[in-house]
């Protein structure tokens, strides 16, 4: 008897009432980069969650000194986000940002 394979269900993407994929905010990706970047909250908000976890833990982890460079990071990809950079268009599923 051949034995079946299971695979790993993939989590739904966030969907509109009408069934389309759901976009997400310029502007609340934008002001979450520059006010909580340090915390990699607008990465998490964008569904990118490595970079996201990566941001947070080295927040927690050079929260003495090295929380200026991280809000200057989040600063600037705030700053991206709100000017339409190419670099953040779209969300981690492909969606395109709406304004």
């Amino acid at each position: 008897m051949p034995q079946q394979q299971h695979y790993a269900a993939q989590p739904p993407m966030p969907q509109s009432r009408y069934g389309h994929p759901q976009s997400k905010s310029k502007i609340a990706a934008g002001l979450l980069g520059i006010f909580l970047g340090a915390l990699g909250i607008h990465r998490f908000y964008l569904g990118y969650t490595k970079i996201g976890i990566i941001q947070l833990v080295l927040a927690i982890v050079l929260s003495t000194f090295g929380l200026g460079f991280l809000a200057l990071w989040g600063l600037i990809e705030g700053i991206m986000i709100l000017v339409g950079s190419v670099y953040f268009q779209r969300d981690a599923h492909g969606v395109p940002l709406r304004k």
